[in-house]
């Protein structure tokens, strides 16, 4: 990862300026820009239920250290090849680490010790981490004391869901971004039908966005009906 130019290596709007963090979350950005920009920030966990923001967060710090010069490594632990532990261990030669998804990694007693390791070497050697999960430390499936320990330590970052207002406003700027007009009666329909966190809902956009422009039609309930019909309900 760290051979790729910056443009490969990150998706495009995963960077801070595209995070919308609203009310709840402005203290969590503000820590997290820290992180990035100094070598001497504390350690963060940051933690918060599906689709609050967290992969994003962790994607744009990395894009930013590594745009002021320093060398970052993001993984995230659910994706590494088997074995894990390996994997983890290998995750060295950087000032900046990013571990997603530490949940996955909690109830494997060689993945924690991996952690455990990582934590103390990193420590050691003056480079910076960062974590992520669904949960905080204490609620963790942890059988290792010593590695709920050091995590408890970190500075910790709740990320919350954007409330129903801020996140018909992201909608539409994104929409708008793209040409569309998404209107109230769009709004109301998407909302009653589908899951309402960010990434799911900016997903079916991009589905959205694709399928009116190929059938050169303006994006209303009736064509919502047709395009999405069979579509399961998520909520």
């Amino acid at each position: 990862m760290s051979q790729l130019p910056l443009a490969l290596r990150f998706p495009r709007r995963q960077r801070f300026e595209h995070f919308h963090a609203g009310r709840a979350n402005a203290a969590a950005l503000e820590l997290l820009r820290t992180t990035a920009s100094a070598a001497t920030a504390p350690w963060v966990l940051l933690h918060g239920p599906a689709g609050s923001g967290k992969t994003h967060l962790l994607l744009a710090t990395c894009q930013s250290a590594a745009e002021s010069g320093r060398r970052v490594r993001y993984a995230a632990l659910g994706a590494l090849p088997a074995p894990r532990a390996e994997a983890i261990a290998a995750l060295t030669g950087a000032e900046l680490i990013a571990l997603d998804e530490l949940d996955v990694a909690a109830g494997t007693r060689a993945d924690e010790q991996a952690l455990f390791d990582l934590y103390n070497r990193s420590r050691a050697e003056g480079a910076t981490l960062l974590f992520a999960a669904r949960l905080p430390p204490a609620e963790l499936a942890l059988g290792l004391p010593d590695l709920r320990s050091r995590l408890g330590a970190c500075t910790r970052a709740v990320l919350h869901p954007l409330d129903d207002g801020e996140r018909r406003t992201v909608l539409r700027e994104r929409a708008a971004a793209r040409g569309i007009e998404l209107d109230d009666s769009v709004l109301d329909w998407l909302f009653a039908r589908h899951a309402r966190d960010l990434g799911t809902l900016t997903a079916l956009l991009d589905r959205i966005d694709h399928a009116a422009l190929a059938a050169r039609r303006r994006v209303t309930v009736p064509f919502l009906r047709e395009l999405l019909a069979g579509t399961s309900a998520q909520r």
